[in-house]
């Protein structure tokens, strides 16, 4: 395991939404022995509503600035020894204090996944605000590859397998 990873033992998944990023998340954390945190289940619970009803009622700025507090409460634990596999939210890494934040503090991984699998993959979902236009949503995916290329490594999700997606993470030279 590397030096980074033993001080602040915090793996980081992020990419586009729907692509694996929790599925993968809770296994490769249950490979490792580690708790697995997903960012938006936490956000849900701790402000009692669905990420589409924060988006509707409170708008895109006001969601960010909760992302970014639950994003640092869960950091400081990783701080203290915490192993945690965390699940970031599709905007998150996009936030220069949150992917400043997460690289500083352990290793981001990249799900790279294509965007007709993405597409598939949100077929009349509700639960996914800025999925709603089919323009913006592909305009959305293709801004925001810029950003998921600055992770550390990058997994290129070729199936809907998410144990390939696991094993090709436990091959990263990390570990």
């Amino acid at each position: 395991m590397t030096l980074k990873l033993k001080r602040t033992p915090g793996i980081y998944l992020v990419g586009f939404m729907a692509c694996g990023k929790t599925t993968i998340g809770s296994r490769l954390a249950d490979e490792l022995g580690w708790r697995f945190v997903d960012l938006d289940r936490d956000i849900e619970t701790g402000q009692g509503v669905s990420i589409a009803q924060l988006f509707d009622t409170r708008g895109e700025q006001e969601f960010r600035a909760i992302e970014a507090a639950a994003l640092l409460r869960r950091v400081r634990e990783i701080e203290r020894g915490q192993a945690t596999v965390m699940a970031l939210g599709g905007g998150a890494f996009v936030q220069p204090a949150n992917a400043d934040l997460v690289c500083r503090h352990g290793v981001t991984v990249w799900l790279n996944c294509p965007f007709p699998v993405i597409v598939r993959r949100t077929a009349q979902s509700a639960h996914r605000p800025l999925a709603r236009d089919p323009e913006s949503f592909q305009a959305l995916y293709q801004d925001r590859q810029a950003y998921y290329e600055r992770a550390e490594y990058h997994i290129a999700i070729e199936s809907d397998d998410p144990h390939a997606a696991v094993t090709a993470i436990l091959r990263l030279p990390l570990f």
